[in-house]
């Protein structure tokens, strides 16, 4: 790792850290249920799926948005910690929140990487090359 990819991830994790208390301090959770963790991960699943369809793995601008911007969106702690708390009260939310996560990042992830792909053009007919 370099330097400036260091910088680059420090700066985009300081913003998407900060996008995600500001989301975190606009959606209450709901009953002890974490919906801002769930709404951030699914989002930032989605993103980083377009993300990593359209850019090269080396780019600054990846590591920036992807490493930095989306990994600091993102929460792997935060929806561990949600599905512990929900387990002591409601074992079975707990389990539903934990798999409805995994599910719903999982076909983030997926349609952003078709969402992301390069289609190619259409020719229309008889038109000039």
């Amino acid at each position: 790792m370099t330097l400036r990819s260091l910088l680059l991830v420090f700066a985009g994790g300081s913003i998407g850290t900060a996008a995600r208390l500001g989301v975190g301090l606009s959606i209450p959770d709901a009953g002890g249920f974490p919906v801002a963790t769930l709404l951030v991960n699914v989002i930032g699943a989605l993103l980083i799926g377009i993300l990593a369809a359209r850019l090269p793995q080396t780019t600054g601008l990846r590591v920036f948005l992807g490493t930095g911007v989306l990994g600091g969106f993102t929460t792997y702690s935060a929806f561990m910690t949600g599905t512990d708390a929900l387990g002591a009260d409601a074992p079975l939310l707990a389990f539903s929140y934990a798999a409805g996560s995994l599910v719903l990042g999982l076909a983030a992830a997926a349609l952003g990487l078709r969402l992301g792909r390069r289609r190619p053009t259409a020719r229309v007919e008889g038109a000039r090359s």
